[in-house]
């Protein structure tokens, strides 16, 4: 498993989530799965304890005209027995931040990625399956079908590539090719150096054995439409469907029921403890919003994305003409930050924002918030909205990617349904949206019939988890590989 992030080691954002928690159900389930990333210098006072890897060492990688040094270093996934490796080069990660806009970004890991198969090499690991994640391990199949292609170690090995966001796509200058180390310029993309760059995510669409996606929604999005960002036609090309995969939960983690944050814990019989979760936020911050109004929850990154150019549009009429109160917690573009402050000036009884990331206060957020907002323009799974369903806080979501298919508009005549779901991206859908969750809420028996039924779902990993086994047989099983495009 190939990660450029890992909980509990680093994070920016839910591919490490995602990632994280595979390992560890895999674990659990009783397969030998081996988790691989970057030692970024930020994790290496906290990791100080690792050891050394047998018959690994160090060694030495050249790309281009560089050599560059590494080791790797290995320990446990907390609570599993399954080995975590860390590829230590200081020259490529002793970074001020995990990811960067140098100039050696794609070296960095290119590096991590042929450094994963060296190791497997050395140690006598011979893996059924690579499992790679996102552009920052697009390589590898390629790698497989070039590099390693007569090494008997690797003869049987298949690679699975999954996109988490097709948007981040590892694009590098045309020139950098010599840097991948496959000689032949025609095992990439023609159209890309056309247009004076090679991607690694591309790449590693063209030569993957099979192609994931963290929801059935945004596999066909990405397939079909300008969510694609590019790379409809090669996916389309590979001759077999994007596999979607809804991405779980870990209620572990996330669960009202017993999250160590939270002021008081409660369940679906007993929702005491939302209110005085609520409560405790509202005089935190110093807010006055009665419980006959809604309090509207948003943990998210500012980014158009995730719909604050509709926000912008909405968000300042809506305050001011119904009563509810919002609470923000994110970071990001500066323009949605200055809109955020802004309401917080205008609306000081009722609205709050926080800026940058705080765990603790977004698991507040979600068990105090009657409404969570998340009108995102694509969303290849999210995970706060299936995290707010557990904790009975509503969510309005966009009709888009893992949102479409983990939110069920609610019918108040048939009782069935777990949220607000919008189809078009535009100002009034979002207004008519916000309008329908507070028209709801003003009814106390339609609401708890509601919430009763967010509190229901089960996104947990252990249901998720059997379709990634599914995969990984038909891969061990040998069965033919895609052709690459």
């Amino acid at each position: 498993m190939l990660s450029s992030e890992i909980v509990p080691y680093a994070k920016t954002g839910g591919l490490a989530d995602v990632v994280g928690a595979l390992i560890g159900e895999l674990a659990v389930r009783g397969h030998d799965v081996r988790g691989f990333m970057p030692l970024y210098g930020a994790m290496r006072n906290s990791l100080s304890g690792l050891e050394a890897v047998a018959g690994a060492g160090e060694a030495d990688i050249q790309i281009g005209g560089t050599v560059y040094r590494y080791t790797v270093r290995v320990g446990s996934y907390p609570g599993t027995s399954a080995r975590m490796y860390f590829v230590d080069c200081p020259a490529l990660f002793d970074r001020d931040t995990f990811y960067t806009t140098d100039p050696d970004e794609h070296r960095r890991f290119i590096l991590f990625t042929r450094a994963v198969l060296e190791t497997c090499r050395r140690i006598g690991f011979h893996p059924d399956v690579f499992h790679c994640n996102d552009w920052h391990t697009g390589f590898l199949p390629l790698y497989l079908k070039s590099t390693y292609r007569g090494d008997e170690a690797l003869a049987r090995s298949r690679s699975l590539l999954t996109i988490h966001n097709i948007g981040y796509q590892g694009v590098m200058p045309a020139g950098a090719y010599a840097d991948i180390g496959v000689g032949d310029r025609r095992l990439l993309d023609d159209a890309d150096f056309a247009d004076g760059f090679v991607s690694a995510l591309r790449t590693g669409l063209r030569y993957a054995d099979r192609v994931s996606t963290v929801s059935p929604t945004y596999a066909r999005e990405i397939c079909d439409t300008d969510l694609g960002m590019g790379m409809q036609r090669t996916l389309r090309l590979r001759g077999e469907p994007v596999v979607g995969i809804l991405n779980g939960v870990d209620y572990r983690e996330w669960d009202p029921r017993h999250d160590p944050y939270l002021e008081a814990h409660y369940d679906p019989d007993d929702l005491a403890g939302k209110a005085a979760n609520r409560r405790r936020l509202l005089g935190e911050f110093g807010l006055r919003v009665p419980d006959s109004q809604p309090l509207i929850g948003m943990v998210s990154r500012l980014a158009e994305q995730k719909g604050f150019d509709l926000l912008a549009q909405v968000l300042p009429d809506f305050l001011a003409e119904r009563d509810c109160g919002l609470v923000a917690l994110g970071s990001g573009d500066a323009r949605y930050s200055a809109l955020l402050s802004d309401l917080a000036r205008r609306f000081p009884a009722r609205v709050v924002f926080n800026s940058g990331h705080d765990e603790a206060l977004a698991h507040r957020i979600e068990a105090a918030s009657d409404v969570f907002l998340m009108p995102s323009r694509y969303e290849p799974c999210g995970l706060n909205q299936m995290y707010s369903l557990r904790y009975g806080t509503i969510p309005v979501v966009r009709r888009t990617g893992g949102l479409a298919d983990s939110v069920r508009h609610f019918d108040p005549v048939t009782g069935e349904g777990t949220g607000v779901v919008f189809n078009d991206y535009d100002a009034p859908a979002v207004r008519w949206a916000l309008d329908t969750a507070l028209q709801w809420f003003a009814d106390p028996a339609l609401w708890r019939r509601l919430v009763a039924n967010a509190m229901r779902e089960d996104f947990s990993w252990s249901r998720q988890v059997q379709r990634y086994e599914s995969l990984y047989r038909q891969l061990a099983a040998g069965e033919p590989a895609a052709s690459s495009a």
